[in-house]
């Protein structure tokens, strides 16, 4: 397997350089950056497999920076924020982040959440197929004017084609192998975030509002208590 190309935009030099080096042992080829317009250029130079970006950084935050790589590419990124209750946390996620982990953060942690996301992004920034796909069965699916190719990846609204990033992708696949059914959080953070314990619930509602946007703000439902379903 290719070796995993990593871009670190983080300011702190003791963190930049430790969490350097944690990665680099468990296999990662790293490229640090200490602000974002940096991060910027090495992104756009380098196109790395994942981005780790951190909230607060000089030049461009974090924030931005994340939108800047979501209208180029649909690289998996992971935001990192010193305080778990912040707002950061939700403006990362809606700027286009797939996940986020909060500081301070140990190393063996870090690793498990990158891991986690590059196996569901099939490594390489795509979507996975196969044995991976979470949708019960392959083909083209149709929900009123909204088709769903299992197969192709591809998702068509009134016959015009919907841009979506992988993880809305699995989102929208996970909610289209049931749908009528109600999917609790807590099984949405496992099946498409590939966490084995509570995560977030914060990451699915942000989630879940940005395909909305997309596929159409009726098209997933709410039920208040218990989770969403696609209106079949």
């Amino acid at each position: 397997m290719a070796e995993t190309h990593v871009l670190f935009v983080e300011d702190d030099d003791v963190i930049r350089e430790a969490t350097t080096l944690a990665l680099e042992r468990d296999g990662f080829v790293v490229t640090a950056m200490p602000d974002g317009l940096s991060g910027l250029e090495s992104f756009r130079a380098n196109r790395p497999d994942i981005a780790l970006l951190d909230v607060m950084v000089p030049g461009m935050d974090g924030v931005s920076l994340c939108r800047r790589i979501r209208d180029e590419s649909t690289v998996p990124v992971i935001m990192l924020s010193a305080r778990a209750d912040s707002i950061d946390v939700v403006l990362g996620l809606e700027a286009g982040a797939d996940d986020y982990v909060t500081k301070p953060f140990d190393g063996s942690v870090l690793v498990a959440r990158i891991r986690a996301v590059l196996r569901r992004f099939g490594h390489a920034g795509g979507p996975g197929g196969g044995e991976d796909t979470p949708a019960g069965e392959r083909g083209v699916l149709s929900f009123g004017d909204l088709e769903v190719d299992t197969e192709g990846m591809e998702v068509l609204k009134s016959g015009a084609p919907v841009a979506l990033t992988p993880t809305e992708m699995r989102l929208l696949l996970e909610f289209s192998s049931a749908p009528g059914t109600v999917l609790s959080r807590d099984r949405l953070l496992e099946r498409v975030w590939d966490y084995d314990w509570g995560g977030d619930t914060r990451v699915v509602d942000v989630h879940v509002q940005r395909l909305r946007t997309k596929i159409g703000q009726d098209r997933i439902e709410t039920v208040r208590g218990f989770g969403y379903k696609l209106k079949g």
